[in-house]
Formats: C-alpha cells, sequence, structure tokens
C-alpha cells in the first residue's frame, strides 16, 4: 500500500527511555523484527489508534499506525518478544468499545535504516471500505464523573463524550470516521479541545464529537408560543414541564423521544391521548438500576443489558405497585432502559424525576422525527415543550428492544431482540461465506434493509412498517446510506416475493438497469434463512415458521410453516389450517372476527358457536349470519394458515382482546396470563391438533383445539390455565411435527431445526419448543443477534439469493 505520508504525533525516538519486553543480549527474543498487521471489525471511532500508539510505545517498538477504509493498519520494529507481546494485546487489551473481528499479521524484512519512532499517520480514505461503523454509545464512566464534578470545565455539559462513549452511526456521513466526515463538522474546536483531539495519551484523542461548552453544541427548548430559551435555562425549562405533569419532546442520540413523569397517572394517560394510544405498553427510563429494581424484577442478565454500552430497552417482569398500570396495561412486563445519553442524566438526576416514560416521538404510524425543523412543526401537537440542540442526526435511530429468558436447560440466558436499533446497528452479522454485493429490501412490517460485502451482512436499524411515504423515504434512504458508508453499489437486489409490494415493483423495474439481477424471496424461506445464517447452518433444515402473514407461491396468505430445506429452496412439508379472514385485514384489528371464523369450523352453526363462546354474543344474530355466509362463500374472506391469526383467535374467544389497538396485541395478552411462567401444562391436559394426511401437504388441524377451550370455558377453567394449556399444546405439535417429518423423509433428511417468526417472541413458545426439541434430540436455533420477527427478514434474504444467483442456470425470480 503506498500512502501520503504526514506524522501527526510521535513517541519517544529509538534510545529514549521506555519500558520494553525484550530479552537480554543473545536471546532470540531480542532479534529485531518488523511486522505489519490489519486489524478488522469495530476499530474507527472507539480509541483504538491511540490504544495501539500507547502499547507500542510500552513496548519500546518504532512504526506507524492509521486508519483506512478496512480498519485499523500498524506496523511495527523492535525485539521479536515485545513485538509478539504487543500484537496478542491487539486483540486481549482492545478498548472497550471496540470488536476486533480479525488480526492478519504479514512478515516483513526490518529495514536498514529502522524509523526511530512510533507515530500516528492521517487516515487514508482511498481503497475499498470495509469498515464496520461503530454504533452509538452510552456516556462513559470518566465522562459520567466529569459530568457531576463541578470543577471539571465539562460540568453539566449535556454533549459530553470521548473515544470511549457518545453518538457515531447517527452522525457519521461517510467513512473513514473522521470529524468533517460527520454532523460536527460544522463545531470549530476551541483550544482546549483542539489540544486533546491532538494528544495520543489524552482519552479525547480524535474523538471525533469533541466539544465543550465553549465551542459545541447547545441545548436548547421552545413551546408552542415561541418561547425560546437555551443552555441551563432550557434544561430548567424542560424538568418544570415534567414536574408539572406536561409533555416533553426530548431530543436524544438518534432522534426524539416524548417524556413524562412516569409516577404521574394523569400525565401517562395524558401523553396516551396525546399519541391515540391507549393501550400499547411504553417504555420507561429510570435514573439507575436500584430505581428500576423499585418496580421490575432486574435479574443478572437484565442488569447486564440495561448498564451496556449499548443500553436497550429491556423487557423485565412488573413488581407490584411499582409504577401506574396505565404504562404497560394488562401486560405482567415492562420495558426499562437507563439513560442513554448526558441530556438524560442530567434530566432524572433532578429531584422528584428519577423515572420517565420515554416513547418514540411521532405521530402515529410515521417514524420517529430526528431533524429539529420536524419537530417543532410535527410535535407540538402531542407536547408541551421541545427539548432539543444543534448536533444534527445524520440517520434516525429508535431504541433497541430485548427481552432475556432462563430455563435450566438452556446454555445461560436468552437474548430475543424485539427490534435491533440503537447500540447495535449497523454491526454486521458474520455469515462465514463469501458474498456478491446485494441489496435486500426487507418485508413490508418492521423493515429493515440489508447490504452485503465479502462475508458480512450490514443489517440497518429498525425502519417501521411502510404505511406511509415518510417511512418509504427513511427506508430508500438508509438504504443508500449504507451503501454510500461502504463505498459499495449492489450488484443484485432481493426482495419479497409479494407482487404489491412498494420494494418489489421498484427493484423489478430496475432490473437489468440499476441491478443486475432481482431475486424474490418468499417471505416464510427469509425468516428460515435469517435464522440459519446467524448460527451459520449448512445442510438439510426443518424450518418452524411461525407468523402473522406472508405472501405464499400459491397466492395465499401463509404464517403456519414447516419448511424443509436450505438456502437455495425450500419445501412446504406441513402447514396449520386455514382460516378465513372476515373483512380481510379489518380481522387483524378486530380478532374477534378471527375467533368467530375458527369458532364457526369447530362447532359448525353460528348459534353453537355463540353457545359456546359467550364473546360472539355481543353482535347481533343477522351479523353472526352474514359473517357465516362470508366465511363460507369467500367473500371478502381471504384464507390464511397463519399461527399469528390462531393465536389472535384464542385470545378473543377467551374475551382477552376482541379488538387489537397495535400489532400483535392479542398473542401478547394471552402470553400475559402466564405471567412469565415457562410451565408445561399437565400432559393430559394440553391441547391437541389433529393432522389431516389427505392433502398434499400435511395440515394441521386446531378444530380439537377450540373444542378444547369451550369445554374448559363451560367448565368454569381460570382463563390463564387455558392459555397454558393452549400454549402448551403448540410446543407438543411442533415437537410431534418434527419427529414425524423426520420419519417420512428418512434419518438422513435433517438433523436440525430452526424456529423463526414473529410468533416467536412469544417466549412460553419459544423457550419450550428449544427445550422439548432438545430433548427429542434435534439441534433446535432459534435468533438471537437479529429479530425473529420480520425485522430479520433482509439478512434472510440476501443468504437466499446468494445461493440462487451462485447457481448459474437459477432463473433470476422464483
Amino acid at each position: 500500500m503506498t500512502t501520503t505520508e504526514q506524522d501527526v504525533c510521535g513517541g519517544p525516538r529509538r534510545g529514549d527511555s521506555a519500558t520494553t519486553a525484550s530479552g537480554t543480549a543473545g536471546d532470540p527474543g531480542a532479534t529485531p523484527v518488523r511486522r505489519l498487521a490489519r486489524v478488522t471489525g469495530v476499530v474507527q471511532g472507539v480509541g483504538y489508534r491511540p490504544f495501539v500508539y500507547k502499547a507500542a510505545l510500552a513496548h519500546g517498538l518504532t512504526g506507524w499506525v492509521l486508519n483506512d477504509p478496512e480498519g485499523v493498519l500498524t506496523e511495527v520494529t523492535g525485539p521479536l518478544v515485545a513485538v509478539e507481546a504487543f500484537l496478542a494485546e491487539l486483540t486481549d487489551q482492545a478498548p472497550p468499545q471496540a470488536r476486533v473481528t480479525g488480526v492478519h499479521v504479514e512478515e516483513l524484512p526490518v529495514p536498514a535504516d529502522p524509523p526511530a519512532e512510533f507515530v500516528i499517520r492521517t487516515s487514508v480514505h482511498t481503497g475499498s471500505k470495509d469498515t464496520i461503523v461503530p454504533a452509538d454509545g452510552h456516556v462513559c464512566a470518566d465522562c459520567l464523573a466529569e459530568l457531576r464534578d463541578p470543577a471539571d470545565r465539562r460540568y453539566r455539559y449535556p454533549f459530553i463524550n470521548c473515544t470511549n462513549c457518545g453518538p457515531r452511526y447517527s452522525i457519521v456521513q461517510a467513512l473513514p470516521y473522521d470529524r468533517a466526515q460527520t454532523t460536527m463538522a460544522d463545531f470549530t474546536m476551541c483550544a482546549a479541545c483542539a489540544g486533546e483531539y491532538g494528544d495520543p495519551l489524552d482519552r479525547r484523542y480524535h474523538a471525533q464529537p469533541n466539544a465543550c461548552p465553549d465551542c459545541g453544541p447547545r441545548l436548547l427548548s421552545a413551546d408552542a408560543a415561541g418561547n425560546a430559551l437555551r443552555d441551563e435555562d432550557a434544561l430548567a425549562a424542560a424538568v418544570t414541564a415534567l414536574r408539572a405533569g406536561k409533555i416533553v419532546a426530548v431530543k436524544s442520540v438518534g432522534g426524539f423521544h416524548l417524556a413524562v413523569d412516569a409516577r404521574d397517572e394523569a400525565a401517562v394517560r395524558g401523553l396516551r391521548a396525546g399519541k391515540r394510544r391507549d393501550s400499547k405498553p411504553f417504555a420507561v427510563m429510570a435514573r439507575d438500576l436500584e430505581t428500576a429494581a423499585g418496580f421490575a424484577e432486574i435479574g443478572p442478565a437484565e442488569a447486564e443489558l440495561l448498564v451496556s454500552s449499548s443500553r436497550p430497552i429491556v423487557l423485565a417482569r412488573k413488581k407490584p405497585g411499582g409504577l401506574p398500570e396505565a404504562i404497560a396495561p394488562r401486560n405482567p412486563n415492562i420495558g426499562v432502559m437507563l439513560p442513554s445519553a448526558p441530556q438524560h442524566h442530567l434530566l432524572l438526576a433532578e429531584e422528584g424525576l428519577d423515572t420517565l416514560v420515554m416513547t418514540s416521538g411521532n405521530i402515529s404510524g410515521y417514524p420517529i422525527a430526528y431533524r429539529n425543523e420536524d419537530a417543532l412543526e410535527h410535535l407540538f401537537a402531542i407536547a408541551d415543550l421541545v427539548l432539543y440542540n444543534d448536533r444534527d442526526i445524520e440517520t434516525r435511530v429508535d431504541d433497541s428492544l430485548v427481552r432475556c429468558s432462563a430455563h435450566p436447560e438452556l446454555d445461560g440466558p436468552l437474548v430475543s431482540f424485539l427490534r435491533r436499533a440503537r447500540g447495535y446497528a449497523p454491526y454486521p452479522v458474520e455469515v462465514g461465506v463469501e458474498l456478491a454485493p446485494t441489496v435486500a429490501f426487507g418485508a413490508e412490517l418492521k423493515t429493515t434493509v440489508a447490504l452485503s460485502r465479502g462475508t458480512r451482512v450490514y443489517l440497518s436499524q429498525h425502519i417501521g412498517d411502510l404505511k406511509n411515504d415518510e417511512t418509504w423515504e427513511s427506508h430508500q434512504q438508509t438504504a443508500r446510506h449504507l451503501a454510500a458508508l461502504h463505498e459499495l453499489t449492489p450488484l443484485n437486489a432481493a426482495v419479497d416475493l409479494h407482487p404489491q409490494f412498494r420494494a418489489t415493483r421498484l427493484a423489478l423495474k430496475e432490473e437489468g438497469a440499476g441491478y443486475d439481477r432481482v431475486v424474490q424471496v418468499q417471505h416464510h424461506h427469509a425468516h428460515m434463512a435469517s435464522c440459519m445464517a446467524e448460527n451459520r447452518l449448512t445442510g438439510p433444515t426443518l424450518g418452524v415458521v411461525f407468523d402473522g402473514a406472508g405472501y405464499g407461491p400459491d397466492g395465499t396468505t401463509w404464517g403456519g410453516e414447516f419448511l424443509l430445506g436450505g438456502y437455495r429452496e425450500a419445501r412446504r412439508v406441513a402447514h396449520l389450517r386455514t382460516v378465513p379472514l372476515l373483512g380481510g385485514d379489518r380481522a387483524v384489528k378486530e380478532p374477534v372476527r378471527t375467533g368467530f371464523a375458527l369458532a364457526l369450523d369447530a362447532l359448525g352453526e353460528p348459534e353453537a358457536a355463540v353457545s359456546a363462546f359467550p364473546v360472539l354474543g355481543r353482535w347481533d344474530e343477522q351479523q353472526l349470519h352474514v359473517f357465516a355466509t362470508m366465511a363460507r362463500r369467500g367473500v371478502n374472506a381471504p384464507l390464511a394458515s397463519s399461527m399469528g391469526r390462531l393465536f389472535d383467535g384464542v385470545a378473543a374467544l377467551l374475551d382477552v382482546t376482541t379488538h387489537a389497538e397495535y400489532e400483535a396485541q392479542g398473542p401478547i395478552e394471552l402470553e400475559g396470563l402466564l405471567a412469565r411462567d415457562l410451565s408445561m401444562a399437565a400432559p393430559e391436559q394440553r391441547y391437541r391438533f389433529a393432522l389431516d394426511t389427505t392433502t398434499e401437504t400435511v395440515e394441521i388441524d386446531p378444530r380439537p383445539v377450540v373444542r378444547a377451550l369451550a369445554r374448559d370455558l363451560a367448565e368454569g377453567v381460570d382463563r390463564a390455565e387455558i392459555s397454558r394449556r393452549f400454549h402448551s399444546g403448540v410446543v407438543d405439535m411442533v415437537v410431534e411435527r418434527c419427529r414425524a417429518v423426520h420419519e417420512t423423509e428418512g434419518a438422513d433428511a435433517f438433523e436440525q431445526v430452526v424456529l423463526s417468526g414473529g410468533v416467536f417472541l412469544n417466549e412460553f413458545l419459544l423457550v419450550n419448543c428449544l427445550v422439548e426439541l432438545r430433548r427429542a434430540g434435534f439441534r433446535a436455533y432459534c435468533q438471537q443477534q437479529v429479530p425473529t420477527n420480520d425485522g430479520g427478514i433482509a439478512l434472510g434474504q440476501i443468504m437466499v439469493a446468494h445461493a440462487r444467483l451462485a447457481e448459474s442456470d437459477e432463473e433470476p425470480r422464483g
């Protein structure tokens, strides 16, 4: 590699005093050697170069280190034993925010005139960009101490950061990660900050967002009347508003939150009214772990996630009498996070404000606001005050949402992503196979995009549901930004099989122009491939894919699938019996319609359905007969083999959730009856499905389950026990069907089973399926790096596209 060399800073020259690991005269360890090391992974923007500089000085080595588009490159000359110790430290002693994925070392001849010192060179900007962009990180302990120290020049400065913490992905515009290529470019550092920035021994050496009150971003506030404040006055206005029960829009790392005092039930209800969100749970931000433990059960696994630099929302079990029920009604869990930015610490340090509701700052159905002008234009429809700043956000990044599960037969805590965004995006998934540059556009709901380069798939942050132009533009902008960051032009595109999806239509139009090939991937095959990819599985696999809906090759809605195959293709070997969705999409919002369809199918007549399930009697007889006619004649009643809809219907028949305000509300509240107790029902009490083997693929019939529901309701069995029996029956069905497919297909057909799809966000179902499948002798896998819901679809699309395009005779679509 040739570069324009410029020493940014230099260390001691040869002969200067330094601690070395060299041997004595005549010792082979003292033999001078020269090594070139290429370090890849998350090694830019995390203090890696100053770490290398300090390590080289400590071992008395000479040479240089620099950033380039592939990561960090360093060359050292010195005694063999010292060089070997140095190279070991590149991984073993890396900075806390670094994620080293590889160190490639090359031996070079020792020059006749070796370098006299160790220096940090300027970054190289040319070449293939394979650097991993750091995720945004929580304020570190050192910065937090300075934030709270009245003697420090950054005392109470809301934008304090260093190389070990602070914004990264949300502010970066291009690589390499240098200040000029971030949204901090317009802030010129003062002399004091510039001194820190240029000192390789300082914690803020080349900290690109480095700033202080004299030269950096400022805190601002405005109310609906146009009253504007700044700095401490702006913060004080927000504190006053929160204490008064007002709603404050708070600009955070990746976008705006809407905040209220979590202990003020009237304020919480006011926020619900403003968001038009009657029952969907809110997340809360607690001052610290001790505060969170006052209203939620925080185990070691939850605590580790909560205090991590990623600072996700963690689903924890509620403690009785902790916070108002209005925060997460009819739910045993509460979403908890700790402060992720300095301004959060400042707000939560105030007396009486130890916990805030912090929900996404958006109008319902639209992406979170992240530009100041958008927040000031739109959020006053909900908020009384906007607390913002003049540091722009390049990329909106919502909060990540995770859950920890435990079982004696699992290897440690099982972490499931419900949403993967801040703190984790855009970290790639290593798949272990070389991939052509391809873009995947994901699904229509909970969408993400993905890009492949080499053996990595870069998965974007959660974008949302593509229901409006604003979210669509965010989707397209994210795809462009990821490609630009890595200077990658995708040769191919992978999209969903659904012909009406916006991304599918757009990509197909550009085939042969924008893309060489466009591969359409069936929704549930993509789910299966996603789980296989993150677990680096190859070979025949049985995919158990349960979700709400996905377009099937036969034109019907799938969602209760057993698929046998691999990346290239997967064959449907079993599926759930179809149920008519009365009114189409309206049945998703009114799951009681699906409940009636299930009862009608199981019991035969509307009168029998009403007699068995009193909740159906809320409709008059005429309406029920209209529904019955729709179901029997297929009038505005598309068929769906969906496990998600089965859960919807059961929740409705038990009068748990008859109308859904948010996606999967019925299944969530049905599972909520279990109170996170993962115990299976007694074997004789578990509901059993029937099988229809006369069809082309085995059909799993839930009618006996519905009849069992009716019997138990009539006998006065508690709804929580009915829920447990139903859940346990689904687990048994999964295991029995996997065994049956194995027997039918032959002993060599498969040994590994993957579980994917949004229904497997159900903790009871996921954990017990894993445990029971492993007991049955299968190698069972789930998803822990990417969401098992549609947020992980793009990863699977990439893998299926790769497998198909690798076959020279494969058609571009199908």
